[in-house]
């Protein structure tokens, strides 16, 4: 009889145990689905902005981003990095490069509509500057 109620309450306590234990939902939605519903969006947003865009305005970016890839590729402007010896290619100059052309880079847009909707909420007293 001991042995019998002493296996029931070994099992329920390690029942107990791994079920404490295991991925709560909310971190499995806080942190893989949520990262995961993240990237989708920002793919459809980046897709939509690049679709929407006139063939002239295609054609200009197709332009620009030859000159520009061109530009920060070349040796004298690629960037020093650790463990690459001819340095890595210059992002932040062909981000530069692009927005100055007209055609900026999705991510800079989307960072140009954001800088937009805060200075608006700060004229309308929204956010408090500086604080």
């Amino acid at each position: 009889m001991q042995i019998r109620r002493a296996k029931t309450k070994l099992l329920i306590v390690t029942s107990l145990t791994l079920a404490l234990n295991a991925c709560s939902i909310s971190d499995w939605y806080n942190g893989y689905y949520a990262e995961r519903a993240a990237i989708i969006k920002g793919q459809k947003d980046s897709h939509a902005y690049y679709e929407a865009e006139s063939p002239q305005m295609k054609a200009l970016r197709k332009q620009n981003d030859a000159y520009c890839t061109e530009l920060a590729s070349k040796p004298e402007n690629r960037e020093p990095r650790a463990g690459y010896p001819n340095g890595v290619f210059n992002e932040g100059m062909y981000n530069r490069c692009m927005k100055e052309r007209g055609t900026p880079p999705y991510g800079i847009y989307a960072s140009m509509q954001a800088e937009k909707r805060r200075a608006e909420r700060r004229a309308r007293g929204e956010i408090i500057p500086g604080g």
